[in-house]
């Protein structure tokens, strides 16, 4: 990965830099197997609330965060709005 460097209107880099970098290599870490897991799921593992975690897929696409392949598939019941994700490293 490149060097992080996040963004945004709320983005304080003495206050985040360092909780967002860590939660990000968490979850690379974890999802880097190839393995399908919901949020839920790597909420369990990591301790992080999913909101962060769903962001931290996210950054995982973009190309300064390795532009990684985050693919996404529903679970389950079709109308219950459960997903699992998995990570291609590039």
């Amino acid at each position: 990965m490149e060097t992080l460097v996040f963004d945004g209107s709320d983005y304080v880099p003495e206050l985040d830099d360092k909780r967002l970098t860590g939660q990000l290599l968490r979850i690379f870490d974890l999802m880097k197997d190839g393995l399908w897991r919901t949020l839920s799921e790597i909420e369990s593992y990591t301790g992080y609330p999913q909101s962060s975690i769903s962001a931290q897929l996210r950054h995982l696409r973009k190309e300064r965060f390795g532009g990684h392949t985050v693919n996404k598939r529903r679970m389950g019941d079709r109308t219950n709005g459960l997903f699992e994700y998995q990570l291609i490293t590039s």
